[in-house]
């Protein structure tokens, strides 16, 4: 209707219609230049945590050991760090402008390398350290296992809060009897192998100080001395003084 002659006006179109029964009724045609799908390997798959860690993650670039300006970005810098008695001055000074408690306690945090040979570590443990100037009044309670009479008189005399034999057990077991360190003397021992679970830690030992003869010189440790543990695998946090 629009033009006279067919291929007058749109030219090529009579050949496209004809061109399209075939598209409708038949096959798709074929795309060469469609990508061909991967065959997935066997055994090859692999979690979001292994390819993650392959990822090569970009460390930031110091730029300078000391800003200039004074506001910046800190992780653009290197972390300062300051001599321990230029330390201790700055903590005073911080204790004086924000009118916080002077005897307020200091904390460290000490961070050890506890790897050894072929690929192994040192276990996370526990201790106590007699510090040569004590910062705080407070004292454990020590519970002392000796079945010898003379013993025992002298674990009171040093500060014990408990002492006993065999018959503390059940208490402890039923938590009637609490306190903060344990220790005992050799010959009593393998009568106690049933706390081993319940104290587990506290249990007596020779690596942590509190199995020995010496009773006064436990007690003193333990009394008197700071504990501190190893927590995320290699790192120590405690208090050593105040301000």
């Amino acid at each position: 209707v629009l033009a006279p002659r067919r291929g007058w006006i749109f030219p090529g179109l009579d050949q496209r219609l004809a061109a399209a029964p075939a598209l409708v009724s038949g096959a798709p045609p074929a795309r060469p230049y469609a990508a061909a799908a991967k065959t997935a390997k066997k055994g090859s798959q692999k979690t979001k945590q292994e390819e993650a860690k392959k990822k090569q993650v970009t460390k930031r670039r110091l730029l300078m050991s000391k800003p200039v300006d004074d506001v910046y970005l800190t992780w653009y810098y290197e972390r300062p760090s300051y001599d321990l008695e230029e330390a201790v001055g700055m903590l005073k000074k911080f204790q004086e402008l924000d009118f916080t408690h002077p005897k307020q306690y200091v904390y460290i945090n000490v961070f050890l390398d506890m790897a050894l040979q072929k690929k192994k570590k040192v276990d996370p443990f526990a201790s106590a350290v007699l510090l040569p100037y004590r910062f705080t009044d407070e004292t454990n309670k020590v519970l002392v296992f000796t079945e010898n009479e003379q013993e025992a008189e002298i674990a009171r005399e040093n500060g014990a809060a408990v002492v006993g034999g065999v018959e503390l057990i059940k208490w402890i077991l039923e938590d009637e009897i609490q306190v903060d360190f344990y220790v005992a003397v050799p010959a009593i021992m393998p009568k106690l192998i049933p706390l081993r679970n319940k104290l587990r830690r506290k249990y007596p030992s020779t690596k942590r100080n509190s199995l020995g003869h010496d009773i006064p010189k436990m007690l003193q440790l333990f009394r008197e001395g700071l504990e501190y543990m190893v927590e995320d695998e290699n790192i120590i946090k405690t208090r050593i003084a105040r301000v």
